[in-house]
This record gives C-alpha cells, sequence and structure tokens, in this order.
C-alpha cells in the first residue's frame, strides 16, 4: 500500500499541478474518479495487468473507456499506461481529492455515530467543525451499532472519538 501511494503521489500533483493551471479541478477530479471506477472493474483489471496486451492497444482502451477527454487529460492516460502506471489510478484519485479539498479550503468528514443524526444535529457538528478547521466542512454521516453511543469523527488521518466505547475503555483502564 505504501509503495503505490509513493508511485501515485508525484502522478496526482502533476495531474493536480496542470487542472489548476486549467482552472478544472472539478473536471480533473471526474476524469481520474473515472478512471479509478474502471480499474476497480475484475475485467478491465485483468486487461490492463496482462503482458499479452500491447501498449498502444491498451491506451487506446482506455482512451476509450474513459470518454471525453481534452489534449492534457489524454496525453496524462497515455503517460500512466505508457509507464505502468495504471494500477495505482485509485491512489492518485485519493490523493488529487486531497489536494483538491486542501485548495479548496473544504474537508470532508465522516461522522459514525450509535444512531442516526437528524439535521439540525448534522448542522451543529459542521459549524463547531467550521469553526476549528477553519475550512467548509462535506459531512457524510453513517450509524455504527457497535460505538453504543457518541460519536466519532473522521477527517483523513484525524480522529476524534467520542464514543462511549472509547469513554468505557478509558474508565476501565483507569480503574485497573
Amino acid at each position: 500500500m505504501s509503495e503505490a501511494n509513493t508511485i501515485a503521489r508525484p502522478y496526482a500533483q502533476a495531474a493536480f499541478e496542470v487542472a489548476q493551471k486549467q482552472t478544472d479541478l472539478k473536471g480533473w477530479s471526474a476524469v481520474l474518479q473515472t478512471l479509478s471506477d474502471l480499474l476497480a472493474n475484475a475485467e478491465v483489471k485483468a486487461v490492463v495487468c496482462s503482458p499479452r496486451i500491447k501498449q498502444s492497444e491498451l491506451e487506446a482502451l482506455m482512451l476509450e473507456l474513459a470518454g471525453k477527454l481534452n489534449k492534457e487529460q489524454s496525453n496524462f492516460v497515455r503517460v500512466l499506461a505508457q509507464s505502468g502506471r495504471l494500477e495505482v489510478v485509485a491512489e492518485m484519485a485519493a490523493m488529487f481529492e486531497a489536494l483538491r479539498a486542501e485548495a479548496e479550503k473544504s474537508a470532508q468528514v465522516t461522522v459514525s455515530s450509535a444512531f442516526a443524526l437528524n439535521d439540525d444535529q448534522q448542522q451543529k457538528i459542521a459549524a463547531a467543525l467550521k469553526v476549528r478547521l477553519g475550512c467548509d466542512i462535506k459531512l457524510s454521516c453513517n450509524v455504527d451499532k457497535a460505538l453504543l453511543g457518541g460519536i466519532v469523527i473522521r477527517m483523513g488521518d484525524k480522529v476524534i472519538d467520542g464514543s462511549a466505547n472509547t469513554r468505557l475503555a478509558e474508565l476501565a483502564y483507569a480503574l485497573a
């Protein structure tokens, strides 16, 4: 996994720089997500990984499957196919999204709770995080019955754990 991230990082940064110059972060994001989705398909992945497929055929196939691309996006897909880097497109897409969120001063936040949060609760959480992080918050919520109570907030590699499970574990440790 870390090797894939190491390989993907320069490509994601290059795509991001081109996207910024074109002021088309959203368009590039869509292209990378499309490529990532394509390569998540087992049949496409098998073709990409096959040594029997000629490089020119692979390029043509990926360009056709990717749909309408501008010149730079087409060149990017060609470079990925020529250098054998199509296998790490999912990592590139994730890194690109992180760079995009930072540039747009926004953060994708996932909130897990034991029970469904109503709109008012979601708005309060988003407002508090906006103040704390200083950026716009894109909130996605899910229910995790294993938490028993409280919430767990995930923002990239940051985690705020206010779940009942964690509090009970801390209490058990303190009493031990």
